[in-house]
């Protein structure tokens, strides 16, 4: 986990920087975690042909160079005085490089990129397929475990990187040729990272980003040869997988004047989770940004879902294995933003008061499903819908419908977690732009039943990946210590027990539940395959 070290003082610091779909953020924290400066510089997709998403490896690399100067700066500090840094990025995100040079073969290929979509489409229709599916049924039938059942279950996804890569490995030529001459080095935004800071002395992951991208085992905590063996992707491409509080190595000292520390890496979902200090078993985070993410800690054990949630590695410290379970809605701030393309308000912190200015939606019932459905229907062919509309439908109506539509989203989430893990919920806690939004996130306490709390800051996966950078060099000394670090919280309590309709709140929303669960249906199945 890197040199202890003692005597820090106020004039030390700890830098983290969040790599995420729309900006590259970094902030400087002091020993009360509290920020002292700030930097933000935007990510700019590229959308070179429909259904592609790309980003500049180049101009991310720049950005991440800015917002750590640009942090420093506001601050008023120096580069000497920062004592560690932590990376948190978007997952699932790639590219490929050249060994000896650093060259980029090609631009980072987005989470969100749909290239893949038809190779996906037709190895989930494939004979190969169907006979895993049957073969592991057979063992389910044998065994009763339930990881066969999940198995038996398994469908391949565009968010995960595994087809992308074959995709790039079938259609660039330059990273075949250096596949073949053992110079073709692959990462997500986080390899790629500590390959520049480090001036090609380190290729290498975490295990929270590594299990993120659909290619890792989180069972045996290894890249799965199986998989790469059944998709042709060479094992010899992929980093090193290190703990996620790991000595890195430091920056190369031309980059910022002094060598810096690397002492965490970190997917941005499980940065949040330990920003949130999310720590026992049963807590959960839920970040609403662009999407919904909620993670439950699982705790030693990855979770086996047979309804879409996701198994993935939360941290690995010293010897911890700390696991989640993760279920996602890809539609949450995109929603929000295409009702304000079309200008059913100017101002996102109009639309709390507007879903509260009328007592109900009219009847209206958005379906927030740009991108399809996840867990726990798991549609990808559903389409986004608004139903209901009458002559007396307001814009109020209208946005109020689209916020509910989130609220009722995180509630099949929710319900789903439950039913799957069967682990006692301990605490909720709720971070993400989306998270400002008071309707949201109070209709979203009534329907749980459950206190639920926002902390003061809502970005959190920078905080996470500080914390854990900090505890590698003694900065911080326990996570007990982070606990009490946390900002005063904003608490939101249930008006009433929804669940058990004992007041007049659950006879106002099971009724607008079934409507919407109604619409859900008429929306999936929509598109042909």
């Amino acid at each position: 986990m890197g040199t202890q070290r003692n005597g820090f003082n106020k004039e030390s610091f700890v830098l983290a920087v969040d790599v995420g779909t729309t900006s590259v953020r970094c902030h400087v924290y002091d020993k009360e975690a509290q920020i002292r400066g700030s930097c933000t510089d935007e990510v700019v997709p590229l959308y070179p042909e429909v259904g592609h998403v790309e980003m500049d490896p180049e101009e991310i690399w720049r950005g991440f160079i800015t917002v750590v100067k640009g942090a420093v700066q506001d601050a008023g500090v120096q580069m000497r005085q920062i004592e560690a840094l932590g990376i948190s990025t978007q997952r699932a995100t790639f590219t490929t490089w050249d060994r000896k040079t650093g060259v980029p073969f090609h631009n980072f290929i987005s989470w969100q990129d749909q290239r893949a979509a038809e190779l996906v489409k037709s190895w989930n229709r494939s004979c190969t397929m169907k006979s895993i599916h049957g073969v592991m049924k057979l063992v389910y039938f044998l065994t009763r475990q339930k990881r066969s059942l999940a198995a038996s279950l398994i469908v391949f996804s565009t968010q995960h990187v595994t087809f992308r890569l074959a995709w790039a490995l079938r259609h660039y030529t330059q990273v075949r040729q250096a596949v073949t001459e053992g110079n073709c080095c692959f990462g997500t935004i986080d390899t790629w990272l500590l390959f520049k800071l480090t001036k090609g002395q380190v290729h290498a992951t975490d295990y929270s980003n590594a299990s993120a991208t659909g290619i890792f085992d989180s069972y045996q905590m290894c890249w799965s040869g199986f998989l790469c063996s059944l998709v042709s992707l060479p094992l010899s491409i992929f980093p090193k997988v290190e703990n996620t509080g790991h000595d890195f190595g430091s920056t190369d000292p031309s980059i910022f004047g002094v060598p810096i520390p690397i002492m965490s890496v970190m997917a941005d979902q499980q940065a949040a989770m330990f920003g949130e200090c999310c720590f026992d078993v049963g807590d959960v985070k839920i970040t609403m940004g662009t999407g919904t993410f909620m993670n439950i800690n699982t705790g030693c054990k990855p979770h086996t879902s047979v309804a879409g949630l996701y198994p993935v590695v939360g941290w690995k410290i010293g010897s911890e294995v700390v696991y989640l379970a993760e279920g996602n809605a890809a539609d949450t701030g995109t929603a929000i933003k295409w009702a304000q393309e079309l200008e059913l308000f100017s101002d996102v912190k109009e639309t709390s008061a507007m879903a509260y200015s009328v007592s109900n939606s009219d009847g209206v019932c958005f379906v927030p499903s740009f991108s399809g459905l996840q867990a726990p229907l798991n549609d990808p062919k559903a389409c986004a819908s608004l139903m209901g509309l009458k002559p007396s439908t307001t814009k109020s109506h209208l946005v109020r419908a689209i916020l509910e539509s989130v609220a009722f989203r995180n509630n099949q989430l929710y319900e789903t977690m439950l039913r799957e893990t069967r682990i006692p919920i301990t605490k909720i806690r709720v971070d993400g732009g989306v998270s400002s939004n008071d309707f949201v996130m109070q209709l979203t306490a009534d329907l749980f039943g459950r206190k639920v709390a926002r902390p003061q800051h809502h970005e959190m996966s920078c905080l996470g990946a500080a914390f854990v950078a900090g505890l590698g060099i003694g900065y911080w000394r326990t996570r007990e210590e982070l606990k009490k670090l946390h900002s005063t919280d904003e608490v939101f309590l249930p008006r009433g027990a929804l669940k058990e309709g004992t007041c007049s709140r659950s006879g106002e929303y099971v009724p607008v539940l079934q409507s919407w669960e109604r619409a859900l249906r008429r929306s999936m199945n929509w598109y042909k395959p």
